[in-house]
C-alpha cells in the first residue's frame, strides 16, 4: 500500500472514533527512516467550553488513540512491511500544514524558513496576518508587512514564547 493510501486509510479509520471522543487529527505521516518505517499520528483535543487551540494532549490521550488505531490496523492488516506506530501531540512548535492551521493561528508568532533568502535572511520570526493559495502575509519585528510566496517557504511553525 502506498504512503498516501496508508495515511488516507488512517484518517478514514480514525474519523468516527475521533468524533465520539472529541479528538482532531492534526497530521499523519508514513515515513521510512533508515531501515525502519514509522506511522506517525499527531492528535489534538477539540476545545471544550470556551477553551482555545491548542488544547493539552496527554499520554493517556495518545495511549487511547494508539490502542484504538492499532486494533483497527491489526484487523485490516493493510500495511505489508513492519512499522512502528507513534501517536503524539503536534507540540507547541507545531508546523502549519493546512489552510485551517493558518486560519486558526492568525495573529500568532511563527518561525519561517525560506528556501531563498529575503533581505539576506532565510530564517525569521514574524506575526502571521493572512494567507492565500499563493502567499503568506506576515508582519516582521519592525512592523513591516511582507508577502512571502509559498513556493519560497520551506517550513512554518508556531513560535514558542516563554
Amino acid at each position: 500500500m502506498s504512503k498516501k493510501n496508508v495515511t488516507e486509510l488512517v484518517k478514514k479509520e480514525l474519523q468516527p472514533f475521533f468524533e465520539k471522543e472529541s479528538y482532531v487529527l492534526y497530521n499523519t505521516e508514513f515515513v521510512k527512516e533508515g531501515k525502519d518505517w514509522y506511522l506517525r499520528v499527531f492528535i489534538e483535543k477539540a476545545p471544550q467550553d470556551g477553551e482555545e487551540w491548542p488544547t493539552s494532549v496527554g499520554t493517556d490521550d495518545c495511549e487511547k488513540v494508539s490502542r484504538y488505531l492499532s486494533s483497527r490496523l491489526d484487523v485490516l492488516d493493510p500495511i505489508e512491511q513492519n512499522y512502528y506506530l507513534e501517536v503524539s501531540s503536534p507540540g507547541l512548535d507545531r508546523p502549519l500544514l493546512k489552510d485551517e492551521d493558518y486560519r486558526r493561528y492568525r495573529g500568532e508568532l511563527v518561525d519561517i524558513k525560506l528556501y531563498k533568502g529575503l533581505d539576506g535572511k532565510k530564517n525569521f520570526v514574524a506575526k502571521l496576518l493572512n494567507h492565500t493559495d499563493e502567499y503568506m502575509e506576515v508582519e516582521d519585528e519592525n512592523g513591516k508587512v511582507i508577502q512571502l510566496p509559498f513556493d519560497n517557504i520551506a517550513k512554518v511553525k508556531l513560535t514558542v514564547v516563554f
